[in-house]
């Protein structure tokens, strides 16, 4: 299979996927307790007439099938419906709020690569009581929780120091970046333990490996070695995890937005979903698992580019 054919399949797979997710989402919704028409009125009594209004302007009484072909056609053509409790246009909302939350997961990511990465190698390479000091700081960043993480932070650095601000997501780009430093590493945490121990054990793998041996009996430097032949070997898994990793800092970032009362995707999803506001929990759910098949994709179409010794759909099949 060529690669343009592998890339035609895997975005029709996607799609396909994308598709039966919709269909999910719409209608876990209505699966959940209560109604939007209940919270609309908070509780007062209403007469047959408005309620009938509510339920007309919302297509609450539809036929379930109707209201998702509806909902499905609306988001193709960019329209996620209106939000129950901000009466506004839901994708005003997200146009709003999800710059915020995709700088903090950038941002977030890139602590994990970069710390990540770096702890993994030199484990991998020194051994010893370094391996073993990098292997106990991992194992204590993996069980940290993100939500723990962010209050610990917050309560040292912001508010105990004051270095940093304990809430908010700033004015102007680099306030903004100010403002979501503490929670881009309290996001990070966990995963740069997860990374570490990923890439150690890959590059300790490839350092057992013939070729490796083979090189260094030719002569070749240590450090080249270690770049061309041990490194680059471990990169497929290292790629395959960072998929893994950037799914888990969009999930997360609920957890620590709404810690840090930032006003990204994250702290919408959780205060619409405390107040039924169906249409904005539909358009961020499906965002979510928009952005996951994205990265799997992605991840998917680098991996034989990456590692030659990786066949065509060898990993989406056995997925």
């Amino acid at each position: 299979m060529n690669f343009a054919r592998f890339a035609v399949r895997r975005v029709a797979e996607m799609a396909a996927t994308l598709l039966c997710a919709s269909f999910v989402v719409f209608g876990a919704m209505y699966l959940a307790p209560g109604n939007p028409a209940s919270f609309l009125l908070s509780g007062r009594s209403a007469s047959p007439e408005a309620l009938a209004a509510i339920n007309a302007q919302y297509h609450l009484d539809d036929p379930f099938l109707v209201r998702y072909l509806r909902w499905l056609g609306d988001i193709v053509h960019g329209d996620f419906g209106r939000s129950i409790t901000y009466r506004t246009d839901v994708s005003r909302l997200l146009a709003d709020r999800l710059p915020t939350t995709l700088l903090l997961v950038v941002m977030a990511l890139a602590v994990v690569v970069v710390i990540g990465l770096v702890l993994g190698r030199v484990a991998a390479v020194r051994g010893g009581g370094t391996d073993s000091a990098i292997l106990v700081g991992t194992t204590i960043a993996v069980g940290t929780p993100s939500f723990v993480a962010a209050v610990l932070l917050q309560g040292l650095f912001a508010v105990h120091l004051g270095w940093f601000p304990s809430s908010g997501s700033g004015d102007g780009f680099l306030d903004r970046v100010w403002h979501l430093t503490l929670p881009a590493i309290a996001l990070a945490l966990y995963l740069i333990g997860m990374l570490a121990r990923v890439t150690r054990s890959a590059m300790l793998e490839a350092l057992d490996s013939e070729h490796v041996t083979v090189a260094r009996s030719r002569g070749v430097p240590e450090r080249q070695v270690i770049r061309r032949h041990v490194f680059r070997n471990s990169l497929g898994t290292v790629l395959t995890t960072g998929g893994l990793i950037v799914s888990t800092l969009l999930v997360c970032t609920i957890l620590v937005e709404t810690a840090f009362s930032i006003g990204g995707i994250g702290q919408l999803l959780e205060l619409s979903t405390s107040t039924k506001d169906f249409p904005t929990v539909q358009a961020i759910s499906l965002i979510i698992v928009a952005l996951f098949m994205i990265v799997n994709l992605i991840v998917d179409l680098l991996l034989p580019l990456v590692d030659p010794r990786i066949t065509l759909g060898a990993r989406s099949s056995s997925v």
